[in-house]
């Protein structure tokens, strides 16, 4: 079995209601991971992420759709052990010169990371934990990462 985080590139496409051919090829092979066992996790921050910019443009129905997925889909909030990773693979960016966002910004990107990290330590080491995303090159300096597409 495959443990796959959600980042807020797919979850965003999962959440809008608008049936572009993107959205709905992301709807599409989302039924297909489930179908076919995949666990599958929505972490607060990608939840965070897509729900506050919902909320900035009152889409109230991608909030509907949000709250949906977060019934149908394992939910993981985040705790004091993520941020506390979080901060480290923070701050080792920083170090090597390669900062995953802004000086200033919260930077989800490790925090989602982290999350990654810690389920991985949780599950049996025959059992990837992937993270589903739309921004490979900032995740995988941390955790494994892969374009949404590119999953089966």
């Amino acid at each position: 079995m495959i443990v796959l985080l959600l980042d807020s590139g797919p979850l965003g496409m999962l959440t809008n209601p608008k049936s572009t051919p993107l959205n709905l090829e992301c709807k599409q092979w989302m039924k297909k991971l489930l179908l076919k066992g995949y666990r599958v996790i929505l972490p607060e921050i990608a939840d965070y992420e897509v729900r506050r910019e919902l909320i900035r443009a009152n889409r109230l129905v991608g909030i509907q759709r949000l709250d949906d997925w977060k019934e149908r889909i394992e939910y993981k909030p985040l705790t004091t052990e993520t941020m506390l990773k979080a901060a480290e693979f923070w701050a080792e960016s920083r170090k090597a010169g390669k900062p995953t966002a802004s000086p200033d910004a919260l930077d989800g990107d490790v925090i989602l990371a982290a999350q990654a990290y810690l389920i991985a330590e949780e599950v049996d080491d025959r059992t990837p934990v992937v993270v589903a995303t739309t921004n490979v090159d900032h995740l995988a300096r941390f955790t494994i990462a892969k374009h949404w597409q590119d999953i089966e």
